[in-house]
């Protein structure tokens, strides 16, 4: 039999659909794929039509399990279908494509496992945060890939043996800027003309705020909210809506392809990202290089990525504050100079986040563990 020369790579994670850690994983295997890897994609459940027709892409259950006998079948597919694949090397990607894959892929004799810590610290629970160190610090992940240097401070106290592995990576991302007018935008997506228009992109899930977001309508009249996304949260954003009296300025959109995200950021006038929990935050900034001026949470790790030269690419408030919050949209809304001046330093971030970077950061861990080079972090976590 003829041994393979194509190296094979297959990214295993949590559930199938469009939001950010999918966003990295499709261009990810990309990049690789012109880089002469043969990449497949492995996902625990399909919770949305988002990857169907990407090539190599399977799915160990169509739906989340819900009893203990389709745990056991997702467990006994996980397997398989990572003995099936063969891969030279797996990356996992989320706090439980961690916590699943890398043991699995160990017992699938899998030579090189690289784990990736874009999960928000907040949905990661004290068992999964045990494993994760006990894993990384016992050579489970032979690297533990982190997005920003924020999210390597959480690292900063874990024994010697876990930090070693640390390797930084910044995301990188697709330029999302479109040609369409907002006219045509907004028709697209079938959104109201002729108003000014707030957006998010973003699962619909209670760390991602969104409800911050509708509290402020009140506060600005005649202000309507756009969400693309879908997820748990739909039905009680829908309630908190018509609570405040704004349920006819709160348009939901459902889950936009990755391929028509620019199309949605075309149709608004101010991106809001009142997220709590973020690694990196690739939405703020995909919006924020369109040009479309930001509005995010106030948290470190978004005035970490959501800068370039020194300049901010977006204003910083408390999302929970709500009069806080609606007068720094407000304001924006009302000064034009202010907008442009973070238009000019959003636009720069595609320098900043270049996707070719990122693809190249991660050959140079795969190739360096395939050689048996040591593996060193590319930047120490710092503490302060």
């Amino acid at each position: 039999m003829t041994a393979r020369t194509t190296p094979r790579i297959l990214m295993i994670q949590t559930q199938a659909e469009n939001a950010g850690a999918q966003e990295i994983a499709r261009l990810l295997a990309g990049g690789l794929g012109t880089r002469g890897y043969e990449v497949h994609q492995l996902f625990f459940y399909r919770r949305t039509g988002g990857f169907d027709n990407v090539p190599n892409t399977r799915f160990c259950a169509l739906d989340r399990p819900g009893t203990p006998l389709a745990f056991g079948r997702f467990l006994w597919r996980l397997l398989s279908e990572i003995r099936r694949v063969k891969p030279d090397v797996v990356l996992t990607f989320q706090h439980y494509g961690n916590f699943f894959g890398t043991p699995f892929a160990r017992l699938a004799g899998v030579p090189v496992i690289v784990a990736n810590q874009n999960s928000a610290p907040e949905m990661m629970n004290r068992v999964v945060r045990l494993v994760d160190r006990w894993s990384g610090s016992y050579g489970l992940y032979d690297a533990n890939v982190t997005n920003s240097h924020d999210t390597e401070r959480e690292f900063a106290h874990h024994p010697a043996a876990y930090r070693r592995r640390l390797v930084h990576i910044p995301h990188g991302f697709q330029n999302k800027t479109s040609s369409l007018s907002e006219g045509a935008a907004r028709a697209q997506f079938g959104l109201p003309q002729g108003v000014p228009l707030l957006g998010t992109v973003a699962r619909l899930n209670p760390l991602k705020q969104i409800d911050a977001a509708i509290r402020i309508l009140p506060k600005l009249p005649g202000v309507h909210l756009a969400s693309a996304g879908q997820g748990p949260d739909r039905e009680r954003l829908l309630g908190v809506a018509a609570e405040v009296g704004v349920a006819d300025r709160f348009h939901l959109v459902g889950e936009v392809e990755a391929e028509r995200v620019g199309e949605f950021l075309a149709a608004l006038n101010v991106f809001l990202f009142p997220s709590r929990s973020e690694t990196f935050g690739l939405a703020g900034v995909e919006a924020a290089q369109t040009g479309l001026p930001v509005v995010a949470n106030d948290m470190p790790v978004l005035r970490e990525v959501l800068e370039t030269e020194g300049e901010p690419c977006a204003l910083f408030v408390d999302a929970s504050d709500t009069e806080a919050f609606a007068a720094t949209v407000g304001g924006l809304l009302a000064d034009p100079v202010l907008a442009g001046k973070l238009s000019r330093a959003g636009k720069r971030l595609e320098q900043r986040y270049s996707l070719d970077a990122m693809v190249d950061g991660y050959v140079k861990v795969i190739e360096g563990l395939r050689s048996g080079a040591p593996q060193r972090a590319t930047t120490d976590v710092r503490t302060a």
